[in-house]
């Protein structure tokens, strides 16, 4: 299980680079990726992109439900937004908060459903292989993998809350507090 790395490490904020080949340091990756996504706690992880264990990759997996299995995205492209947007606007609705920036949450908007091109792998008595999909999500799911592109290009959820002037909120103990950049 990897480290997952936290702002300001520079790694966050570079473009990543796409994976020609599922050779075994790939394979050994994504296994470690979903040991670390599935063992993120406090805050329990819905999504790690590569970046956020150190690796300039373009590959991130997402696992919406605590007991939901891990899906993987291998050289995403979402390639449709869809008009409509969400929003919370309450603490009780679902805010966006972020593996590299502990306890810090906003009511960030997204788009309510993408249409996202990638690859993902599959395994065969034969070997391991990519295989391309194309897929629409919606609702948290669509939250989730528009929050984990943003890594693959260097973008964090903060640069969202200024962009739309959101308020970011930290966690600490059992109280939000509004907090500034």
């Amino acid at each position: 299980m990897s480290q997952i790395v936290t702002v300001p490490n520079a790694v966050l904020r570079q473009p990543t680079k796409p994976v020609d080949t599922l050779d075994a340091r790939v394979l050994g990756i994504l296994k470690d990726m979903e040991n670390t996504l599935r063992e993120a706690e406090n805050p329990q992880g819905v999504g790690l992109a590569a970046p956020q264990i150190g690796l300039s990759l373009r590959i991130f997996m997402i696992r919406p439900t605590k007991s939901g299995p891990v899906t993987t995205f291998i050289n995403p492209e979402i390639i449709k937004y869809s008009q409509r947007k969400i929003k919370p606007n309450s603490k009780d609705g679902v805010y966006e908060g972020c593996l590299s920036i502990p306890h810090h949450y906003a009511p960030l908007e997204r788009s309510s459903s993408i249409t996202i091109k990638y690859q993902t792998p599959i395994l065969s008595t034969e070997g391991c292989a990519l295989r391309a999909v194309q897929k629409t999500y919606s609702g948290f799911s669509a939250h989730v993998i528009q929050h984990e592109t943003d890594h693959l290009n260097g973008i964090l959820f903060i640069d969202r809350v200024l962009e739309q002037n959101a308020p970011l909120f930290k966690f600490e103990g059992k109280t939000w507090h509004e907090v500034t950049l």
